[in-house]
């Protein structure tokens, strides 16, 4: 009896109503994203984006797959780094419902993806650079409570933000410009801090007849480095190293360098001790005496692999932008530069065509090819 009841049931085919069930969890559900058909991507847009889903259900549902389309959506509407986008996301949370009431529920996360979601935002802004204030720690009280973990997340980064956003000697300000001229010039002076005498100059390439590109050169160099450039050997060429990049936060500058050769190192076998006869120091060069530098390696400039004897940024970064900051480095106080060779290692700009040159085919294979 037990033996057909089996049968009977291992051959009965399942119903219409559990196949068609399971055919309905394997449908994607496709979510509405407020964002998306924005016809202005701004701030005002993505506020108002967040004020409609608040008006639309007074209980909040789907508030965390809300926040995290709206996190992934902020930097498209240019709010990434904007503090009062953060708190109005923040404010979409329900007030009061999260908050632990012992510690069983504090320790163990008390509704984790809430608190995970929170902790996502504040690492975004923490990425972002963007530092919180007492308001949204007040927010974050009211949502979770003094034990969740978001306040937690909160409190480390009021600990720590403060402490690395005025650490930098090369401080930049809250806004970039938005000109790449002001940018290059930010981006040369950071460079060359090292040196205090450093002079920049703002140069176009217009003042050279013979320039193709028309562009803005912005060159440094100091008092030293001009000095060290007048004493270069005549048959040592000079070497315009580049393109290298230095970040200002999510900007890139693109800059180069003209090094020359590094003097020798001076053999010096008298005795340090020796006082017997003490040479009067021949002053500040430059200024006071003579006017050459001394034989020992004593400016920032002179490193093992050459010395840097100025440092630029082009509008175009081409070769011949190059070339006409070299003409003009000449033209102001270099007169060097007409007599000492330049070499350039610039491979591939982006502005510039690559030509390949074809040699001639030889008699050989102008014979081979007729037959």
């Amino acid at each position: 009896m037990a033996a057909r009841i089996l049968r009977t049931f291992l051959t009965v085919k399942p119903s219409n109503s559990i196949i068609k069930r399971f055919e309905s969890n394997k449908k994607s559900v496709s979510v509405y994203d407020p964002f998306r058909n924005k016809p202005q991507k701004n701030k005002e847009a993505y506020l108002e984006a967040i004020k409609i889903f608040e008006s639309q259900d007074k209980r909040r549902r789907g508030h965390v797959e809300f926040i995290y389309a709206a996190l992934a959506r902020m930097k498209e509407f240019g709010v990434h780094k904007d503090l009062e986008a953060y708190k109005a996301l923040v404010d979409v949370l329900p007030k009061g419902r999260f908050i632990p009431t012992n510690i069983f529920q504090a320790e163990f996360m008390h509704y984790p993806k809430q608190q995970q979601c929170a902790v996502d935002l504040l690492e975004q802004m923490e990425d972002n650079a963007v530092m919180p204030d007492s308001e949204m720690e007040q927010m974050l009280l009211n949502i979770f409570g003094r034990r969740g973990i978001p306040v937690r997340k909160f409190w480390r980064m009021m600990y720590w933000m403060p402490k690395f956003k005025y650490l930098s000697p090369w401080l930049l300000p809250d806004k970039l410009p938005d000109d790449t001229l002001e940018l290059a010039k930010m981006a040369i002076q950071r460079i060359t801090s090292v040196d205090p005498d450093i002079i920049l100059d703002i140069w176009q390439t217009e003042e050279i007849t013979a320039s193709i590109d028309k562009t803005w050169i912005v060159s440094a160099q100091s008092r030293a480095q001009k000095v060290l450039l007048a004493e270069q050997p005549l048959d040592e060429p000079l070497v315009v190293k580049g393109p290298y990049n230095v970040y200002m936060r999510d900007q890139v500058v693109t800059y180069f360098t003209l090094i020359g050769k590094t003097r020798p190192e001076p053999t010096d076998d008298r005795d340090i001790d020796d006082v017997s006869n003490i040479s009067k120091p021949t002053g500040i060069p430059g200024f006071i005496g003579s006017t050459k530098l001394p034989s020992v390696k004593c400016t920032v400039h002179e490193q093992d692999d050459g010395t840097i004897v100025s440092v630029c940024a082009t509008g175009t970064s081409s070769r011949d932008s190059l070339l006409s900051w070299i003409r003009l480095l000449e033209k102001y106080d270099n007169p060097l530069l007409s007599e000492i060779p330049v070499i350039f290692t610039l491979t591939a700009p982006p502005s510039d065509i690559a030509i390949q040159e074809t040699q001639p085919a030889t008699t050989e294979e102008a014979n081979k090819e007729g037959t």
